[in-house]
């Protein structure tokens, strides 16, 4: 464990007030979810939210995610109910179903889990989900990005707000040694789940945990410190380079983006952060190039030559002395035939449907078996340029398109057409980094 080996104190009441109202503002009586997997971190986030939201008028509840990777994990969480039960404490089990992948199980798991509690946060309209990551589990963190080289965004761990596309996620315990917890638990009487996957050596989280890699000499507190001396850095890029996406930045609502050159006469770390945040919404990716990889977009863009240049899912070339940066449809998820839901395509979109039975599919126009007839760009109540068309989403149909909604067109007599929204699951701006 990554504890400083001394007998610490438990975490109080008070302390986690203080924590918490640090770090997010809250509604009267506030609802909040907690993940809550039996084991020592979240189970004492539980019963010390469910104090502070009772003492507001308010209640909570714990969710727990069934990954169904483990023949025990029904009774331990039958064990866990029982607990909460006693503390008058509401809970919910959220599973989840179909096959496991055989590779990436535990990154594969994660995200399976957010889109649960994410979804669970949505239909009840909860605006808070809180996580048990401590102290500990930031350093754990940063140290596995310096192993793999990470940046300064990288090394300064995890913030302490995060919004998702459901709800804010908040974690509270960031400045909280684990050990604190334990013995918060112990001051209750209230035991606690062990994970066996927790330890296995398999996995690079457990091998730290057991001390192997981590440099001799450590000190805990010192690089707690150091870390959040990293966050507080990460804010302050976080706000300039917002400062400039909002002067020189223009999106689109059908998902591209227009730069203004003049920006890159600004200081190159904060060009480098808009060129990076840029890419990876509007491609779609999962995490952010490379810094040098982006540190090369820039030289390109500066230099004035190439006209195009492709990178992390996206096109970026010259148009009447800007810059687009648009979806490389050689790198776009497939046309999806639409179910009567909710679903987010690409990355990029988010699409609901509402007429139940209709037979939709979503696809961007340059990759439509269907072409777009003249008849509809004569209808369609824009001036944008016919070669960004092909990067435009589309809703079609067995009688061709039915509807490219940021071109203002609709087949007539359709009804009830689903809905696209630019929704990346990357926002390009969101909640600034924050240290507890």
């Amino acid at each position: 464990m990554l504890t400083n080996g001394t007998a610490t104190p438990p975490l109080t009441y008070g302390e986690f007030a203080a924590s918490l109202n640090s770090v997010a503002r809250f509604e009267t009586s506030p609802f909040l979810a907690v993940a809550v997997s039996g084991g020592p971190d979240s189970l004492a986030l539980a019963i010390l939210a469910d104090h502070w939201a009772r003492e507001r008028g308010g209640k909570i509840c714990a969710l727990t995610v069934d990954h169904r990777l483990r023949p025990e994990s029904g009774a331990e969480i039958e064990r866990l109910r029982e607990w909460l039960t006693a503390r008058r404490i509401e809970h919910e089990t959220l599973v989840w179903e179909g096959e496991k992948p055989r590779t990436g199980v535990q990154e594969a798991a994660r995200l399976a889990r957010y889109r649960l509690l994410g979804e669970w946060c949505r239909e009840r309209g909860c605006l808070h989900l809180l996580t048990g990551h401590h102290r500990d589990d930031q350093i754990e963190t940063h140290l596995i990005r310096w192993r793999a080289h990470s940046g300064p965004d990288g090394l300064a761990g995890m913030s302490a707000v995060r919004e998702l596309a459901d709800c804010r996620l908040l974690r509270p315990l960031l400045g909280v040694a684990r050990d604190r917890l334990a013995a918060f638990l112990e001051a209750e009487r209230q035991a606690f789940i062990v994970d066996p996957s927790n330890a296995d050596p398999a996995f690079e989280r457990s091998r730290l945990r057991r001390r192997e890699g981590i440099a001799p000499g450590v000190e805990v507190p010192r690089l707690a410190g150091e870390i959040a001396a990293l966050g507080r850095a990460r804010a302050c890029r976080e706000h300039e380079r917002d400062a400039l996406l909002a002067r020189f930045v223009s999106v689109h609502p059908a998902g591209f983006a227009v730069i203004d050159p003049v920006v890159l006469a600004e200081p190159a770390p904060e060009v480098l952060a808009l060129l990076s945040s840029l890419v990876t919404v509007i491609g779609g990716g999962a995490y952010p190039p490379r810094r040098e990889r982006i540190a090369r977009l820039h030289a390109v863009l500066a230099a004035a030559g190439q006209r195009r240049h492709t990178l992390g899912g996206c096109l970026l070339s010259r148009w009447r002395g800007q810059f687009l940066v648009t979806r490389e449809l050689a790198k776009s998820e497939p046309p999806l035939n639409l179910p009567a839901a909710r679903v987010i395509w690409d990355r990029r979109f988010e699409v609901r449907t509402f007429k139940s039975g209709a037979r939709y599919t979503i696809g961007y126009l340059g990759n439509s078996p269907l072409r777009l007839e003249q008849a509809v760009l004569q209808r369609s109540r824009t001036n944008v340029p016919r070669f960004l068309l092909p990067i435009f989403p589309a809703i079609w149909d067995v009688d061709g398109v039915a509807g490219v909604p940021h071109l203002g067109h609709c087949r007539e007599g359709l009804l009830d057409l689903p809905q696209i929204v630019f929704q990346p699951v990357n926002p390009l701006t969101q909640a600034g980094f924050a240290v507890v």
